[in-house]
């Protein structure tokens, strides 16, 4: 793997909603959670998008924490990292949910459903992740600058009094 920059823009981002509602407050769990890709959440201080989507109520809970613990965040667009892994013959692009910043490490996350930790799909896109997150740990440190390191954290570890420090710790690779 060749590393030909270490900095990409932040991708443009899209969301439909309805002109009608204005943004829900990430920090409140909506009632109905069955579909929570139809809500648009804001609010955010850390975030680096103004708005946001979260595909589960976990998501959002996870949104809470970063917004208490990195210094920035945001949830990758299409084309943000461009890494590819294997699933049969294809080889699609992988994104991470989260990528958050501390004052001394920058965060790959994965949020996962502890069913779906060892699926086949789940591992292939862990390989590429922790491959990417050691290629841009090395290229960072030939600047002095910030480690990166990818965590798979099962989804019902995730609540408000979780500590991104303590999510890294116990589920980082």
């Amino acid at each position: 793997m060749k590393i030909s920059k270490g900095f990409t823009e932040l991708k443009p981002s899209a969301y439909t909603c309805s002109a009608q509602e204005p943004p829900a407050d990430y920090r409140v769990s909506p009632e109905d959670k069955s579909n929570m890709a139809k809500y648009l959440f804001g609010g955010f201080g850390k975030c680096l998008y103004p708005v946001q989507k979260f595909d589960s109520d976990t998501e959002r809970k996870l949104a809470v924490i970063l917004e208490r613990d990195a210094l920035k965040w945001f949830k990758p667009a299409k084309g943000q990292f461009q890494t590819f892994y294997r699933n049969g013959a294809d080889h699609p692009e992988y994104l991470p949910d989260f990528v958050a910043e501390t004052g001394d490490m920058i965060y790959m996350l994965e949020p996962k459903m502890r069913k779906e930790l060892e699926a086949p799909v789940v591992l292939a896109k862990k390989e590429v992740a922790v491959t990417w997150c050691a290629n841009a740990s090395n290229h960072a440190a030939t600047y002095d600058g910030k480690p990166w390191k990818y965590v798979l954290i099962p989804h019902d570890a995730i609540a408000d009094n979780m500590t991104l420090a303590g999510l890294a710790k116990a589920f980082g690779c």
